[in-house]
């Protein structure tokens, strides 16, 4: 009771965080739950009940596993090279000698903090529109003999918006590592300076080290994340075109709300009942992913300790 006593006011600042997760995260989540038992459009009240229908649905939906495809590529391509180029970033502006350090650590994650759909129009209308501009390096190495459509290739527009979504996250991994590397105790790299040891052994035997921790979380953070964009590819394309950039989020908004599937391929009537199975779907896969992390984190910690 004392411990409550003592603690009061930071249950106090947690209570209006923890009041509005339940009513506008936890409530619907479980509230949904309900609905992946129906067939239902969302209007009015759910009477039509199909039990696990649904969900079996979902897994034989050859359109939902090609929308998890195209999010599992995004993540596979994009998190490797952000982490890469976000631990170069934060290696580099974490240098006490570089000059204007504050200024460069603002610019690089300015793309992180700016509005999705400002970003996601803004581009659009820039490849849209100066396809020919942007077109002209690729045309001079001869790997095109005409302007590229960037945005209408079925081909190339998942990798279009994996650059864009490099570019436009790489500031939080970059804050992270930054972050990380400042929690290494100096002392750690003036020993083993003083043992002979050049940049790439500090690299190897002290920064990694000491990021190890860290970096896994933000590997999992990373990959979670990817595998649940939303907004850049709803902004971008829509899915499309034909079904080429559609990921599992976009697959199960359209699910939901009806429209154009894949931006543009085949009209969809709206389903929530089976849109919320897709999501629930989803959620587990992301559950197991999640677990992975904790099993990951128990086992470094227990080889530390060991």
């Amino acid at each position: 009771m004392s411990k409550i006593r003592e603690n009061r006011w930071s249950y106090i600042y947690l209570a209006p965080f923890v009041v509005l997760t339940a009513v506008f995260t936890i409530y619907p989540i479980f509230a949904s739950l309900g609905y992946t038992f129906y067939d239902w459009n969302g209007l009015g009240d759910p009477t039509d009940f199909i039990g696990l229908d649904n969900f079996r649905a979902v897994i034989a939906d050859e359109f939902f596993w090609n929308s998890f495809k195209n999010a599992a590529i995004y993540t596979v391509v994009l998190v490797p090279v952000q982490l890469a180029l976000a631990l170069a970033l934060a290696l580099l502006l974490n240098n006490p000698k570089l000059r204007s350090r504050t200024f460069y650590r603002a610019l690089y994650f300015l793309p992180a903090i700016t509005s999705i759909a400002i970003v996601g129009i803004v581009l659009k209308l820039m490849l849209a529109n100066f396809s020919d501009t942007i077109s002209t390096p690729f045309q001079a190495m001869g790997l095109t003999d005409q302007p590229i459509d960037f945005l209408s290739n079925p081909n190339l527009v998942l990798w279009v918006v994996i650059a864009i979504g490099i570019w436009n996250t790489l500031g939080y991994n970059m804050i992270y590592f930054l972050a990380g590397l400042q929690t290494i105790p100096k002392e750690h790299y003036e020993a083993a300076q003083i043992d002979g040891a050049g940049r790439w052994a500090l690299f190897r035997h002290v920064t990694i080290p000491g990021l190890r921790a860290v970096g896994l979380v933000i590997l999992f953070l990373s990959i979670l994340g990817s595998l649940q964009v939303f907004d850049l590819v709803m902004v971008l394309t829509g899915g499309g075109p034909y079904y080429a950039s559609e990921v599992v989020n976009t697959y199960i908004y359209h699910q939901a709300f009806g429209g154009s599937l894949g931006g543009g391929a085949s009209a969809a009537e709206p389903n929530v009942g089976y849109a919320s199975a897709a999501s629930f779907f989803f959620g587990l896969i992301l559950l197991v992913l999640t677990l992975g992390q904790l099993l990951s984190m128990r086992a470094m910690r227990r080889r530390r300790a060991a």
